[in-house]
């Protein structure tokens, strides 16, 4: 029986492959576990999975050789804004091969940025839709912005380039406005800028009251670096963050996620601080025209009441004379009132002095003695008890007519 070597029968599969696959294929597949080593080789596997249940269906190792490496890299980075790494479906031509020793894979000669644009407009309609049936895609752009956006919270990393070209123009405004800015230092790059923002976003929301506003700023990086961006989770947390936030992250692309939820978009970190500046130079701007109408209307106010006080200057002599007139005629007429009101008091008292001066005369001592009465005095006072006289007593009885002298000798008590 006649059998062959291991060597041998996988020389005779990679001989069969060859003849049966000889030319080049484009394949969708989605990367996984991508490497390079130190002689610049990639190496990584091309994975399906089932869009269901997402079990994998197929799977097959890759090569990307330096030579090769070196130029469909960065080329598919810069097109798509999206690292070349795990994770991302990509449209590979790869040509079939087959090694006695290290088996089936796949060698990639070429790469179809558009498919995986394509794949990433995919899901970033996807998150969008699921956030508006969520009901918070435009949280964030409906609060309203401050007036006067001046404590300014910054997510950036601390040594990113565009955070100091943010921070330089807001300080060195032309209009001398004052900002407070405090960094919430975050990765803005690589697999963790999820992560790190939505650590930073929980940091300023413990702090809400001291802030107006959130920047997300980036500059310097590669473009791409901004697939950390597209997330569900950071579009969720900014489109239902309560202060207005501001991306700047330094592209020209199409928006990212976080964009599309973000308050404000502007391309880069300069862009982010002269967006704020001409904020607070509209509320300036508003200011003065609201207090050259207060001046407008207080002048003419003023205006108005000159004229009306030059108005009732005129007025003021007729006015006086018409006072004075009248004030005379209230006079005369108290005057008479008076009159009339003291002849009646005279009348009166001179009727009461009349019955008082009638009810004298009646008492007089004269008129009692006409009627018969007499006054008996003792030096000069009139005489009422009788116990208080003595024997020898110098008596004057006067009468209606004429006065009587006695001395008593005898007291009859």
């Amino acid at each position: 029986m006649e059998s062959l070597s291991l060597f041998e029968l996988n020389a005779l599969v990679k001989r069969s492959l060859s003849q049966c696959l000889p030319d080049e294929y484009w394949v969708q597949a989605e990367l996984s576990d991508v490497r390079s080593n130190s002689t610049g080789h990639c190496y990584l596997e091309f994975i399906q999975k089932d869009p269901r249940s997402n079990n994998l269906v197929a799977k097959a190792r890759g090569t990307i050789w330096a030579t090769i490496y070196r130029i469909l890299r960065p080329y598919f980075e810069e097109a798509t804004g999206q690292v070349f790494t795990s994770g991302i479906k990509v449209l590979v031509k790869v040509s079939v091969e087959f090694h006695e020793l290290y088996g089936y894979s796949l060698t990639v000669h070429d790469i179809d940025p558009t498919y995986t644009l394509g794949d990433m407009a995919r899901r970033r309609r996807e998150i969008l839709k699921q956030l508006e049936e969520e009901g918070v895609l435009t949280l964030n752009k409906e609060l309203d912005m401050p007036l006067l956006p001046q404590r300014i919270a910054v997510i950036s990393s601390p040594t990113a380039a565009g955070y100091g070209d943010f921070c330089h123009q807001l300080q060195s405004n032309s209009f001398g406005f004052y900002f407070y800015t405090e960094l919430f230092p975050a990765l803005m790059q690589g697999n963790q800028v999820e992560d790190s923002v939505l650590q930073a976003l929980d940091k300023i929301h413990a702090r809400i009251d001291e802030f107006d506003v959130v920047v997300i700023i980036r500059g310097g990086g590669a473009t791409s670096d901004l697939s950390g961006f597209d997330t569900y989770l950071l579009a969720a947390s900014c489109a239902q963050f309560p202060l207005p936030v501001i991306t700047g992250i330094g592209h020209e692309r199409d928006d990212t996620v976080l964009d599309s939820v973000a308050h404000t978009r502007v391309k880069t970190p300069t862009a982010a601080a002269e967006y704020l500046v001409a904020r607070m130079s509209d509320a300036a701007a508003q200011l003065l025209h609201w207090a050259e109408q207060l001046r407008d209307v207080a002048l003419n106010r003023m205006e108005e009441e000159k004229q009306r006080l030059m108005y009732l200057q005129r007025r003021i002599p007729s006015a006086v004379v018409s006072r004075l007139s009248a004030a005379k005629m209230q006079l005369l007429t108290a005057r008479k009132d008076m009159h009339r009101a003291v002849q009646v008091l005279l009348t009166a008292q001179k009727h009461r002095l009349e019955l008082v001066a009638q009810r004298v005369e009646g008492a007089s001592p004269e008129r009692l003695l006409q009627r018969g009465y007499s006054l008996t005095l003792k030096e000069g006072k009139v005489v009422t008890d009788a116990t208080s006289l003595r024997e020898g007593d110098r008596l004057t009885t006067r009468l209606a007519k004429g006065e009587v002298d006695s001395i008593i000798s005898k007291v009859n008590s």
